[in-house]
């Protein structure tokens, strides 16, 4: 298999891995109080940012040696500046699957007790405006050429053809803490992807389950009947409300009646909940309801581990402040396109070529809208047509390969005007075609497929909730 390494790139030096100060056995540190204060900046990862607003305030209060000032008649609010304006800001958001701790063993982990694996891989880019965020998730099943990372007990050496989600478990087993397991999966995905994430954030199913709850459950549209029997996970097809342990075991599951088993539709459905937990946040206006929205952050987190370069009050309540006016059709969800690998194409994935495309489209702080990504190839087109011109023995290989001239569902989004109930353009065929990724969507599930590969790249929500879920769940 090829690899997908960018060669000669120096291995960063992470939270201070390599740093003369002592570790203390972690390369992140964020009090019990920092990390409370940001409570709603991780909702709002998991939620799109909908709650960033009342994190600023929230930080605000809880920040240690720092007090409330009560705003008099007449008087005007501190202003609170963002220290990264207009610089993007991206990071790496790992969801733990550990059986470490009673809630996480009730949730069902699949790790033995002791074991750490990297349940979830996400890649978040907010753009250096606020206007929109990125978010790529990287299959746990993909086989990768991992690189050699530094951990605060030794080094773990380069290995070929991996599962991804064996670098987060090698660098816990051989630094022996969080700190090297995040980091040596942040260096592979700098690696992989040519991306710079210099930050990571990381939550176990206890963290997850605790946020859901915290806004009184969230609203999913099944289209089967789902039953999992190895968490008892019984639901019924249509409109359901969920608790965090509920919600939790749905994103997670891949067994039983309601999946097909594959790490793909697992992704996209954790895809569909972070959006479905952005709408309940908003429907309930937390933004308005400031003591609410503080209880909801007290309560939230309680199992969120944070990388130093993150844990600063100044950047999360600036952050939280730029980012309230973003709107919730500017976040942009995809998983990386992969295809089956030949050296075992029943269980394991490989990144398909077409993935650099996202990551090219990432590296350019660019959205990802097929509308956006579209002209960004066809300017490459044009670049090599004009070279090629110039060259009067090259021959036009673009009209000879018709693999290159479809594009990634090129004119997808060019056939129709979306429907403004789902969201979707049907074709003169009736194919639904989702006009941001430009994938088929298909008619019973609501499951986007990629054009050129046909793995599920995500949910079309909107379709899904007006369609399937127009009515309420059996009882």
């Amino acid at each position: 298999m090829a690899s997908h390494r960018i060669k000669d790139r120096p291995i960063p030096n992470f939270g201070g891995l390599n740093a003369p100060r002592p570790l203390h056995g972690s390369a992140f540190t964020a009090s019990h109080k920092l990390r409370s204060a940001i409570v709603m900046i991780i909702i709002g990862i998991f939620t799109f940012v909908s709650t960033a607003v009342g994190a600023g305030t929230y930080a605000l209060i809880q920040a240690p040696k720092i007090i409330d000032v009560i705003t008099q008649p007449g008087g005007e609010k501190e202003k609170i500046v963002d220290p990264n304006e207009g610089k993007p800001i991206q990071f790496l958001v790992l969801g733990q699957d550990t059986r470490d701790g009673k809630s996480n063993a009730a949730l069902g982990g699949t790790s033995d007790k002791g074991e750490h694996n990297a349940d979830t891989t996400m890649v978040v880019q907010i753009s250096a405006d606020r206007s929109y965020i990125n978010i790529v998730s990287i299959p746990r099943d993909s086989l990768v050429d991992a690189p050699s990372c530094q951990t605060t007990k030794g080094t773990v050496p380069a290995r070929h053809n991996v599962m991804f989600n064996s670098i987060f478990a090698t660098g816990w087993n051989v630094g022996g803490d969080l700190s090297s397991a995040a980091s040596c999966t942040m260096n592979a995905v700098n690696a992989l992807t040519g991306l710079k994430l210099e930050h990571f954030i990381v939550v176990d199913f206890q963290g997850l389950q605790g946020m859901i709850n915290a806004i009184g459950g969230v609203n999913v549209c099944l289209p089967t009947d789902v039953k999992d029997g190895y968490t008892g996970l019984d639901l019924k097809q249509g409109l359901q409300h969920l608790d965090g342990t509920q919600a939790t075991e749905y994103a997670r599951m891949r067994h039983g009646i309601g999946t097909d088993g594959s790490d793909m539709m697992r992704a996209a459905r954790q895809q569909y909940l972070v959006k479905q937990i952005m709408t309940e946040t908003l429907s309930k206006n937390l933004l308005t309801d400031s003591p609410k929205l503080y209880r909801l952050a007290d309560a939230a987190l309680k199992s969120l581990n944070i990388s130093s370069g993150l844990a600063s009050a100044t950047t999360l309540v600036g952050l939280a402040v730029s980012l309230h006016g973003i709107k919730s059709d500017h976040m942009y969800a995809r998983t990386i396109s992969v295809v089956p690998a030949p050296s075992d194409p029943q269980n394991r994935v490989v990144w398909d070529s077409s993935a650099h495309e996202t990551w090219d489209t990432l590296r350019e702080y660019r959205p990802l809208t097929q509308e956006d990504m579209s002209e960004q190839n066809n300017s490459s087109e044009k670049q090599g047509s004009n070279s090629n011109s110039q060259n009067p023995n090259s021959q036009n290989s673009n009209s000879q390969n018709p693999t290159q001239s479809q594009g990634t569902g090129e004119n997808n989004s060019q056939q129709g005007t979306p429907d403004p109930n789902t969201g979707l353009i049907t074709t003169a065929n009736g194919t639904l075609i989702d006009p941001v990724s430009g994938g088929t969507v298909d008619k019973k599930n609501g499951m986007i497929r990629d054009p050129k590969t046909g793995q599920y790249t995500g949910v079309a929500n909107q379709y899904l909730n007006a369609t399937v879920c127009a009515v309420p769940a059996q009882k």
